[in-house]
């Protein structure tokens, strides 16, 4: 794969972007986008699959682990995947990213195809699913390379777009794929796609040298505050949109079993989080991230009370409409997030420079370095909320039968979320000019 490596790239170079630039950034969005697609349908596809799994007599909180441990692994796995692109090239990576997802699907249709298949079996093959959410981080970094930095904004959007409706076409596509050929398809069902992207991206996806990396200098964000404040708080919603997401399905089957027939219906939660993701920014940058995010994290607590009415009613109707509001929430509180992180790592480098001097120039190329830094670390530790969901919901149904305390639990949460917004951006921006004039 030494073929296709790009020398000369220069994508803010108005010209050059007009002339080839833009044909070449577009066709490797395309690619990518469809292989990271791939990946978050791999990532979340247990999530239908333990709903199936009644024959093998698992408990809920067994079911709940197995859906549990690909976020787990997955969000691990973004912190290396997102050097990944620098290090070897981002259509070499993408072909490499791509084919390792043939191995969670495979084994996927081993394990189910084996009625005496043991549990720690269908543990260690879930967690193997992992590997689609490290394509994510891989994804993201390698599309920034590609783009002007006016434009990067909109190709990531479709790029995460592209990623996170995985999650709702696997919810979708399914329950109809098992129904039709049995449960093994459920993995097979991806490798010829699979092969596709692989193919896809090694014929018509580019390298680029000057796509270049430091992981020990970028990992020196790690450092800051603020990585660690807004990593909490990507927790609280990117985190949840995986999380409520891959929970929907295994929540009705398990809270709702006489309504366990609208399993099929649990794919409209990550699509309206994935569509509505975009408001969260448009909100964001009309009306400063900081204010959209603390009113959603308020919406988001009062949505869990709501669900948690629907379980005390047992009425699936008020579930499953709050549910999905909950969901929506998300992916408000996702755009408004993003929005936030590279406004407040701009900011923090600008504040007391007067703009329009070379200073002010200077520091505004840190703080977009560092925001690059702090977005891929920020991206991998919130996605463990996906980890944490599930596992609370598990926990919670072993311990009280029910989902309430899990609920209870993820509603203080979002206050604290909401408290901290308030305490470190909005209360902030009063004293600090650059945090107000960025409208973190």
């Amino acid at each position: 794969m030494a073929k296709r490596w790009i020398t000369e790239w220069r994508p803010d170079d108005p010209g050059f972007w007009e002339q080839s630039g833009k044909r070449v950034a577009r066709r490797n969005l395309l690619f990518s986008v469809f292989a990271e697609h791939l990946g978050f349908t791999v990532w979340t596809v247990w999530s239908i699959v333990a709903v199936k799994l009644g024959s093998y007599e698992f408990s809920t909180d067994q079911l709940f682990w197995i859906v549990s441990l690909p976020n787990l692994v997955g969000s691990a796995l973004r912190i290396p995947y997102t050097f990944g692109p620098a290090k070897f090239g981002g259509r070499n990576f993408t072909v490499v990213s791509a084919l390792l997802l043939l191995v969670p699907a495979a084994l996927l249709a081993v394990a189910v195809s084996d009625p005496a298949t043991p549990y720690w079996v269908f543990l260690a093959i879930a967690a193997t699913a992992g590997l689609g959410g490290g394509n994510f981080a891989s994804s993201m970094a390698n599309i920034t390379y590609f783009y002007p930095q006016a434009k990067q904004g909109s190709a990531l959007g479709l790029n995460a777009a592209g990623g996170n409706i995985g999650v709702s076409s696997v919810q979708l596509f399914m329950p109809l794929v098992i129904g039709a050929f049995g449960l093994a398809a459920a993995g097979l069902f991806w490798i010829p796609f699979i092969l596709a992207a692989a193919a896809g991206a090694y014929f018509f996806m580019d390298n680029l040298t000057v796509a270049k990396a430091d992981p020990k200098a970028q990992l020196k964000i790690a450092g800051r505050a603020q990585t660690w404040i807004m990593a909490l708080l990507y927790i609280g919603t990117f985190g949840s949109f995986i999380g409520y997401s891959t929970a929907f399905p295994l929540l009705i089957n398990s809270q709702f079993p006489e309504q366990a027939s609208l399993v099929t219906l649990a794919f409209l939660g990550p699509l309206v989080g994935s569509l509505i993701r975009p408001a969260g920014g448009w909100l964001a940058d009309r009306i400063g991230g900081s204010r959209v995010t603390l009113v959603n994290f308020g919406a988001m607590a009062g949505a869990v009370a709501l669900v948690w009415q629907g379980l005390v009613q047992q009425s699936f109707a008020l579930f499953f409409c709050s549910y999905m509001l909950l969901i929506a929430t998300t992916g408000v509180g996702n755009g408004s997030t993003y929005r936030m992180i590279p406004a407040i790592f701009r900011a923090k480098a600008t504040a007391g420079i007067p703009a329009g001097t070379p200073a002010h120039e200077a520091a505004l190329a840190v703080g977009k370095r560092d925001a690059s830094a702090a977005v891929g670390l920020i991206s991998a530790i919130g996605a463990f909320g996906g980890f944490f969901i599930n596992r609370g919901f598990g926990s919670s149904i072993a311990a009280t039968g029910g989902a309430g305390a899990a609920l209870a639990s993820f509603a203080g949460f979002y206050v604290l979320c909401a408290f901290i917004t308030w305490a470190c951006y909005l209360r902030t921006a009063g004293r600090v000019p650059s945090l107000a004039a960025a409208r973190v």
